[in-house]
C-alpha cells in the first residue's frame, strides 16, 4: 500500500529506518543524515508492506517547471516486488497534476558501480531517459548521470487528468492558452467530418458572471474561463448522427489539453441539461442560434484545492485479450 505522508516526524522516522539498511547506496553518514532531515519537509510516499514501512520517496522542485526524484530507497528483502515502480507513479502523478513539466534524478554514471547500474536500470525501466553527465558535480570517482523525464506526453496526461471540483484561482486564463485549447477539441474526430460541435470561449467576467448566476446548484463558481460547447444534430451517413460521439471526442481533448497546460477542469454535461434545461438559459445569453443546443460547460482555470482522485477497478478487471473474460 502507498500513502502519502504529512507529518514531518513520521517521514524521518521513515526514511531513517529505509536508508540506514542500504547502506551500499547510501554509505556516507553525512549524506544520508542530510537525506533524511530534508525529507521532513519534501513531498513523501511510503510503501507499506503489512504496516511495516518497505520504502519511501521523496521529491523536491529545482525550477519552476522541474521536480527532482530527491532521494528514494526499498528495503532489500523487498526489491523486484514493484514496490519503487508504484512509489514512482504515486509521485509522478503528483507532480503532473501539480503542473509541472519534467521531473529529473541524479545517480551515479553506469558502469562504475553494480548496485547503481541496477538503480539505473530501474529509472530508465520507469521512462527516464540521459540527459548528460557532470564528471565533476561530485567527484572524479562518481560522475553524476543525470536522467530527465518530460510529464507532458499524451499517456502521462491521460493517466494524470481527473475530474476537479473545488475552488480556482482568480488568476486569468491568458486567452492564448484558451485558443490552443479550442483548437484541441475543433482538431477531434467527427463522424464523416460533419464537423457538428462548435465552442463558445468566455473569459469576459461580466459574461461569466452570467451564466454562473443561472446554474443552480452553483457549480465552477470560482472559474476564471469557460468553454461552452455547443451541438448540432446533423446526419453523417444515411439516417446516422454522430453528434454525441462528436462533442464527446472534442471534450475529452479539450480536457487533457487544459491538463497539459497546468490547469483544472470537469466535464459538466447532465447538470446544465436536466430537466430544468439550464443549457437553454445559458444559449440565450450568448446568443446561440436555434440549430444549436449547448450540451456541456468546461471550467478552466488553475486548481486550488487537492484534486480527488477516483477509486479504478483493477486493469485486469476490465480488459480482456482476444475472448471475453481471458487476461
Amino acid at each position: 500500500m502507498i500513502r502519502y505522508i504529512e507529518d514531518p516526524e513520521e517521514r524521518k522516522r521513515i526514511s531513517r529506518e529505509i536508508l540506514e539498511s542500504l547502506t551500499e547506496w547510501f554509505e556516507i553518514e553525512e549524506n544520508r543524515e542530510r537525506y533524511i532531515r530534508e525529507s521532513a519537509g519534501q513531498p513523501f510516499w511510503a510503501a507499506f508492506e503489512e504496516e511495516k514501512p518497505a520504502g519511501f520517496l521523496c521529491l523536491k522542485e529545482t525550477g519552476k517547471e522541474t521536480m527532482e526524484l530527491a532521494v528514494m530507497g526499498v528495503r532489500k528483502d523487498q526489491h523486484r516486488n514493484g514496490i519503487g515502480r508504484k512509489l514512482f507513479a504515486a509521485a509522478k502523478e503528483y507532480a503532473t497534476l501539480k503542473g509541472y513539466s519534467f521531473i529529473q534524478v541524479k545517480t551515479v554514471r553506469s558502469g562504475m558501480y553494480e548496485d547503481y547500474d541496477r538503480t539505473n536500470e530501474f529509472y530508465k525501466s520507469v521512462g527516464f531517459k540521459e540527459l548528460e553527465v557532470l564528471e565533476d558535480f561530485w567527484d572524479e570517482a562518481n560522475p553524476c548521470q543525470i536522467y530527465v523525464m518530460s510529464l507532458k506526453s499524451a499517456t502521462g496526461v491521460i493517466n494524470t487528468r481527473h475530474s476537479y471540483r473545488g475552488k480556482y484561482s482568480s488568476d486569468p486564463v491568458p486567452e492564448s492558452d484558451l485558443r490552443i485549447i479550442a483548437a484541441a477539441g475543433l482538431n477531434a474526430p467527427s463522424g464523416c467530418n460533419k464537423q457538428t460541435t462548435d465552442l463558445v470561449v468566455v473569459n469576459d467576467k461580466a459574461v461569466l458572471d452570467k451564466i454562473k448566476g443561472l446554474i443552480d446548484p452553483p457549480v465552477a463558481a470560482t472559474a476564471p474561463a469557460m468553454i461552452v460547447v455547443l451541438s448540432r444534430r446533423i446526419n453523417a451517413y444515411r439516417d446516422k448522427c454522430f453528434a454525441t460521439q462528436d462533442y464527446s471526442a472534442a471534450i475529452e481533448n479539450m480536457l487533457l489539453a487544459i491538463v497539459e497546460l497546468g490547469y483544472q477542469s470537469c466535464w459538466y454535461e447532465g447538470h446544465i441539461t436536466d430537466d430544468d434545461r439550464i443549457c437553454d438559459k445559458i444559449a440565450e445569453v450568448l446568443g446561440v442560434p436555434g440549430e444549436y443546443g449547448v450540451v456541456c460547460i468546461l471550467p478552466v482555470g488553475k486548481a486550488l484545492d487537492e484534486i480527488m482522485l477516483p477509486v479504478k477497478k483493477a486493469f485486469e478487471e476490465r480488459v480482456s485479450f482476444n475472448r471475453f473474460g481471458d487476461k
